[in-house]
């Protein structure tokens, strides 16, 4: 490759060797204006265009020059200053993509209602982000023991038991609700229910046992406890979780329109 398809950017005393290809990705951008030498403001010292912007911000700029993607670390906070260069350097691609994340900015809300009735344990989680409660639905079976027919006495071995698994049931998108415990009554013997949770393999039928497991589950998926209400009336509790939002690869499609699309890291990294 020869020097005359490369450029050098000092930007706040960071120096930058790019292609010019790369900064000519958007045509109509200041950066392109920049290496064609229109832009009066920015010149030429010392065979490097200097640049008296933030450099340290400027290497995510570049890096979505050169992938169409704007990946960000865990840590990241700047989003506004990073609007800002982008609208200095007119990349309006990159502004929407940073738009449309500051629109969707915020926690991540989860809560977790637990009642217990004598040998029964009711739960009701809800989750502002249904794709959270999407994989506690996936994690979460709850199985009901159905014995045998036979009938069990000194001089035999104990029936056989089955357990029948079930998935939560899901009232709607954002919540699911299962129960665990002796539901049987001399009227209606249906057995107990358990519940597993991967990937802990027990079945529980204690209702503390299971909320512990429950609380743990969602910690483990970067919640954190928010507040934890008590009913000693109804015997009921309420756990509030909130989880800040992932960071995201911001990616561009290619097309007429400049569409562009949101594609979150963890996604990337299980393809």
């Amino acid at each position: 490759m020869s020097s005359q398809e490369l450029v050098t950017l000092n930007v706040g005393g960071k120096i930058f060797t790019t292609k010019i290809s790369t900064i000519k990705q958007f045509p109509a951008s200041r950066l392109a204006q920049m290496v064609d030498g229109q832009d009066q403001e920015l010149k030429m010292v010392g065979g490097q265009i200097f640049v008296d912007r933030d450099g340290v911000l400027f290497s995510f700029i570049l890096d979505f020059l050169r992938t169409h993607q704007l990946l960000l670390p865990t840590d990241f906070s700047d989003y506004l200053r990073l609007q800002r260069e982008a609208l200095f350097y007119e990349l309006d691609s990159l502004v929407h993509l940073l738009n449309r994340h500051l629109l969707q900015k915020g926690p991540a809300v989860l809560e977790v209602h637990f009642l217990s009735r004598n040998t029964q344990a009711f739960f009701r989680v809800f989750g502002s982000c249904s794709k959270t409660i999407e994989m506690l639905t996936e994690k979460i079976t709850v199985f009901i023991e159905q014995p045998s027919a036979l009938t069990w006495n000194s001089n035999s071995f104990p029936p056989q038991v089955t357990f029948l698994p079930l998935p939560p049931q899901r009232p709607s998108y954002h919540d699911l609700v299962f129960q665990c415990g002796s539901d049987s009554t001399p009227e209606n013997q249906t057995g107990v229910r358990y519940v597993s949770i991967k990937p802990d393999n027990r079945k529980l039928a204690n209702g503390t046992n299971v909320l512990g497991l429950l609380i743990d589950t969602i910690l483990k998926e970067g919640f954190h406890l928010v507040s934890r209400t008590v009913s000693s009336e109804d015997k009921s509790e309420c756990y509030s979780f909130e989880r800040v939002r992932s960071p995201e690869a911001f990616a561009m499609n290619k097309t007429p329109k400049s569409e562009m699309t949101i594609m979150s890291e963890q996604s990337q990294k299980k393809t």
